[in-house]
């Protein structure tokens, strides 16, 4: 499968990301040149922002699986370009996602994006925290959750990593000053990054970033400019964090500890097929076909829909999830250690 489907295409890889960024150039063009003289525009202009950005960040993770180009500088310099406009530090994003890879199904490693609590965790709440896990991870606070994510997050990181480094450095020099700039910044130790290279990559996503929020503000203003760019860009991240949650939280999925793991067993059946409408997976760049892109992340999202229509009697266990059944797993919140599965509330409460 992956000898006939996981082949990169260059040619390809263009057209996906100049059928992504023309219409997004354009549609931010709409909205500033228009935004303030005739508002009704933004009710068009802002929805397509919002599937243009989700879009944008599904082709941003691609590169991180150098799966989007066969050329690994073009998965390089697009992911960097695509992280800027979606607001994330691709190089570090994409070293936490490849984790995620390795260790998909073993939530004694990973919980997702919502940390998901396991039973006995949750029991050991009180229930106003209860009660907040629970918001946090409903659909109703997912835009909220964007905002977070793509906007205020991967600035503070940034912010309180480079304050901390600054005082390492002048505390260093105070105590050595025979130390070099270089040797004490390599003495540095942060949980906001593990090497230089990763510093230097939120370094740059954030320069550019808030040098493009300098320019569109004064081009057309701070109030029109973040009015358009919170909201979508925090409603897509939204969109995003939805979508990545109910191909892993869905309902008995496979969720077990390091002694019981199994890779292949976890890309079947703690991973789930999203059923979408054809315009949506294109918006998603395919991303619903998630066993498949499980299997092997070097399948581009472009063969997805191919390789799985070919092999698609393989995956008779995978769970499907229509688009209609979003929203009940969603509930699907608690680890059952016991059981090695994802469980809902509702069911967590028969139990108890």
């Amino acid at each position: 499968m992956i000898g006939r489907y996981g082949r990169s295409d260059n040619a390809q890889g263009v057209h996906q990301v100049l059928t992504t960024l023309v219409p997004y150039v354009f549609l931010w063009w709409l909205s500033v040149s228009f935004g303030r003289t005739a508002w009704y525009v933004l009710l068009v202009s802002v929805p397509l922002l919002i599937l243009f950005t989700l879009r944008v960040f599904a082709l941003m993770h691609e590169c991180g699986h150098r799966s989007l180009f066969r050329s690994v500088r073009l998965n390089r310099w697009t992911g960097f370009l695509l992280g800027v406009l979606s607001g994330m530090p691709q190089y570090v994003w994409a070293q936490h996602h490849n984790y995620h890879h390795a260790h998909n199904g073993n939530w004694e490693r990973y919980r997702g994006p919502y940390a998901t609590l396991s039973v006995d965790e949750y029991a050991a709440l009180s229930s106003s925290q209860q009660r907040f896990y629970r918001y946090k991870c409903s659909v109703a606070a997912s835009p909220l959750a964007g905002f977070i994510y793509l906007i205020l997050n991967p600035r503070l990181t940034w912010i309180k990593g480079t304050i901390g480094l600054w005082a390492h450095l002048v505390k260093g020099k105070l105590a050595r000053p025979d130390l070099s700039l270089r040797e004490l910044a390599a003495s540095y130790q942060t949980r906001f990054w593990k090497n230089s290279r990763e510093y230097r990559a939120m370094l740059w996503n954030n320069l550019v970033l808030l040098g493009a929020w300098a320019i569109m503000c004064w081009y057309c203003g701070a109030g029109l400019f973040f009015l358009v760019y919170v909201l979508s860009v925090s409603v897509a991240g939204g969109l995003g964090i939805v979508l990545f949650t109910v191909q892993h939280n869905f309902e008995h999925a496979y969720a077990t500890d390091c002694a019981n793991w199994d890779y292949d067993i976890g890309a079947i059946e703690g991973t789930s097929f999203l059923i979408l409408p054809a315009w949506l997976n294109w918006f998603t760049a395919n991303i619903g076909y998630h066993h498949i892109h499980h299997l092997s992340s070097s399948i581009p999202s472009y063969r997805l829909v191919a390789c799985h229509k070919e092999y698609q009697h393989l995956f008779p266990d995978v769970a499907r999830v229509k688009l209609s059944e979003v929203c009940g797993a969603m509930k699907c919140i608690l680890w059952d250690i016991r059981a090695h599965r994802i469980i809902t509330l509702a069911e967590y409460l028969r139990q108890t």
